[in-house]
């Protein structure tokens, strides 16, 4: 391992210093991981993480995984690590916490650096693989450390704070940016299930049925016509048969029978005297309390 730059006022850096200044370089690369060291800086350091992020890296590869490629975004306010596709923000590295950077001179694919957690304080190494610009990333980062260095000088420290107070906005974003995409899923899964449930079971309804009097019957009326009801299995009840008041036989077709009026002969003598003596009996009336009730039609009195 080798330390990537050095503050040295001859020395000729790759960009200008406005595209890192106003604006960030951005490198393709594939991200091995990051691991906990402990020290802030030191080759053997690097050397021991690397190891490890390669080992753990080969295993997951066996197990069917590709290594995650990243893009690196270097400025002078730090490096962000954001994934290629979704242009989300893995890691954001202020530069002022980066302690150490390094490129392997053996394996020239390979560079890395320190950070300093800003949650739990911790020395991070970051191992990434690229395979043309290793060295080139490397730089790059030196050159804005020494943009930085100049333009704290400048200020004197106040440009400092105001990054920190940025980068924590910034943080904060983040956050809650992250909230408020699983609050929206959420609600998607949410509005789904619900959708389902309407489809799953429609609403049945009822056949109304027509409205029935105290005696729990259809009302009738003479001037309205006679409809078939429907009975309560769903089938039709037969028409009902109309009455004509010129019908004088019943529904068998034989003459309506009446006790008191009858044909000599019908009966034998015994049954129809009996019935003479009920008829005499029925036309002699009954007398209460003064009141004559009498069962005869011709007797018109009251």
């Amino acid at each position: 391992m080798n330390r990537a730059f050095s503050r040295k006022k001859d020395k000729t850096w790759m960009h200008s210093p406005e595209a890192l200044t106003k604006h960030f370089i951005p490198y393709n690369v594939k991200f091995l991981g990051n691991a906990e060291v402990e020290q802030p800086k030191g080759t053997e350091i690097v050397k021991d993480a690397v190891r490890k992020l390669k080992f753990a890296r080969h295993i997951k590869k066996s197990e069917g995984q590709k290594t995650p490629k990243v893009e690196l975004q270097i400025s002078i306010y730090g490096v962000k690590i954001l994934d290629s596709k979704t242009k989300e923000v893995l890691h954001n590295c202020q530069l002022h916490r980066i302690s150490f950077c390094a490129d392997d001179k053996t394996d020239k694919k390979i560079f890395t650096f320190i950070c300093k957690d800003a949650e739990s304080n911790k020395h991070m190494c970051y191992v990434f693989d690229s395979e043309k610009c290793a060295e080139e990333i490397t730089l790059t980062i030196g050159q804005a450390f020494d943009l930085a260095y100049k333009k704290f000088l400048e200020t004197g420290g106040k440009d400092v704070e105001t990054r920190k107070q940025i980068a924590s906005l910034q943080k904060r974003i983040q956050e809650l940016e992250t909230e408020n995409s699983e609050l929206k899923k959420k609600v998607q899964e949410l509005e789904i299930k619900v959708n389902v449930s309407q489809t799953s079971s429609p609403r049945v309804m009822a056949p109304q049925s027509p409205s029935t009097d105290l005696f729990d019957m259809v009302p009738f009326s003479p001037a309205s016509p006679l409809l078939p009801i429907p009975s309560s299995n769903g089938t039709e009840l037969p028409p009902l048969p109309v009455r004509s008041s010129e019908t004088k036989k019943d529904i068998f077709g034989a003459e309506p029978f009446d006790p008191f009026i009858s044909v000599g002969g019908d009966f034998p003598p015994d049954i129809q005297s009996k019935l003479d003596e009920m008829q005499e009996g029925f036309k002699m009336g009954l007398t209460l309390e003064g009141t004559v009730f009498s069962l005869d039609p011709l007797d018109d009195r009251c």
